[in-house]
């Protein structure tokens, strides 16, 4: 049998193999089939790609920030000239609708880069001045080194982009592994950026956990990146703890939606269905917990519920659908395992199913009945999956929306302006919106609190976390 596709790393730019020639295979989630291969990057390729990577951080530091820019937006032009191949790479592998790639997370991502090539040129800075007698102080803020960076298969373009852009504004070299599950779109923006920027700027390896382990374990990145799950990020911060170096932890969420009485419930309940169903569920800012004023729990349960019903999912060709297949197999029947373990308190109100026996469709979920201490309601899913509680005042609201371990986002649906304001406060995530749910923009930071996240993305928050400060003084002979 022959594949049809055959990724390579790429290493100083160039495609290259890996020593051991292993590979993974690729699978299209909305067939279940397989389509291609990838290399699996074991240590001696690694401690290669590393020794590249450093070699090249020599002269990029050493870069202008007005140089740096130039390339980046060559690199969003690139990629808007090319969008039809990082359109077509990100739905095989992912089975995102073609709609969302090309009108959101393309955009999007093109965006985050534009916006660091310019950030690059207005980082802030103090002002020299003298703190001791005869001695000038001034502060540096310069790049780290090498930064090795790992994405999550959940937004595998965007997040590339949200990783290597800041890192490189900033005047580092970049080793990124995408997920072994979705490298396609990734390794197609290594490529197109390798056209642009010096051999070793960016290197991308391919690869599964071991892989990971193997970058964070080496001794030449000064920083280790990684959005992925709490576990994964405990790891990364065991591992980065022994060698000391910088961990950029960006981890999951359980994002609570809590909708007062008082709420616009039409605008309400759709935004919070979209956020909550679209890319099956699968991102750490999902409206995964509704929480409801007891006054309109059951109107909007049945809202939620015909909304459900109403969002089909779908491959990329299918322009109808409201979103598309679990990322695997693995997945799919983690999502089911869930469901099959509720308590008997818990009830299955709308899907809760596998759709088709061909790929890995799970139908819109809206669970209702959940106690706080249930698994549901304490653990991140990834998948399109809803659960709804109830409360009767403001403070169960609160207690409700924080007794979680992750801090991530909150939406908080009311007309009362005083009332918003007060949760936004209290709430503990790192994003609070207000009568919305999922919008971000470049400018502002993306972080969270607790298990969330100990880093930002991001504004210019996020251009500081890959740069280091250092403190000059000079004598100065009167």
């Amino acid at each position: 049998m022959t594949t049809a596709l055959e990724l390579h790393n790429v290493v100083g730019g160039e495609r290259v193999g890996t020593l051991a020639s292993e590979t993974l295979p690729l699978v299209d989630p909305s067939t279940g089939e397989e389509f291609g291969i990838s290399p699996l990057t074991r240590w001696m390729d690694v401690d290669a790609v590393m020794g590249v990577a450093a070699a090249a951080f020599e002269s990029w530091s050493q870069t202008t920030p007005r140089r740096r820019q130039q390339l980046l937006l060559r690199i969003a032009d690139a990629m808007e000239e090319r969008s039809e191949e990082l359109v077509a790479a990100e739905c095989r592998n992912t089975g995102k609708p073609r709609a969302v790639v090309r009108d959101d997370e393309l955009p999007t991502a093109v965006d985050l880069i534009r916006f660091y090539a310019a950030a690059a040129r207005v980082q802030e800075t103090g002002a020299a001045t003298e703190y001791q007698p005869s001695r000038t102080s001034f502060a540096r803020r310069e790049p780290i080194g090498v930064c090795a960076q790992v994405t999550s298969w959940t937004h595998p373009l965007l997040l590339a982009a949200a990783k290597f852009a800041p890192a490189l504004a900033a005047g580092n070299t970049v080793v990124l592994k995408p997920a072994e599950t979705t490298p396609l779109s990734s390794s197609l923006l290594a490529e197109i950026a390798s056209e642009v920027l010096p051999p070793g700027v960016f290197n991308l390896i391919c690869g599964d956990r071991d892989s990971g382990r193997a970058m964070v374990a080496h001794e030449v990145p000064g920083m280790f990146s990684i959005t992925g799950t709490v576990r994964s990020g405990m790891e990364v911060a065991g591992s980065t703890a022994a060698d000391l170096k910088r961990a950029h932890l960006q981890l999951g969420g359980k994002a609570p939606a809590v909708v007062f009485g008082d709420a616009d419930l039409d605008r309400a309940v759709r935004s919070i269905a979209e956020a909550a169903f679209g890319n099956a569920g699968q991102s750490c800012t999902a409206a995964s917990r509704v929480l409801v004023s007891a006054e309109v729990h059951d109107e909007v349960v049945e809202r939620l519920c015909e909304l459900a019903a109403a969002m089909r999912p779908g491959p990329p060709q299918d322009l109808d659908a409201a979103f598309g297949p679990l990322n695997s197999l693995g997945q799919l029947e983690s999502v089911q395992a869930h469901l099959e373990r509720l308590p008997e308190h818990a009830r299955i109100a709308a899907g809760g199913a596998r759709r088709g026996e061909r790929g890995y469709f799970f139908e819109a979920t809206v669970v209702t009945g959940v106690e706080q201490d249930d698994e549901l309601v304490q653990n991140e899913v990834l998948g399109p999956l809803l659960t709804v509680q109830s409360f009767a005042s403001e403070q169960e609201a609160l207690e409700l929306a924080n007794g979680v371990r992750y801090g991530l986002v909150a939406s908080v649906w009311t007309r009362d302006h005083s009332r918003a304001m007060r949760l936004s406060r209290k709430l503990q995530t790192g994003t609070v919106w207000i009568n919305t749910h999922h919008p971000f923009t470049a400018e502002m930071p993306h972080s969270g609190f607790k298990h969330s996240a100990s880093a930002r993305d991001f504004g210019r928050y996020g251009l500081e976390e890959y740069s280091r400060i250092k403190h000059v003084m000079s004598y100065v002979e009167e």
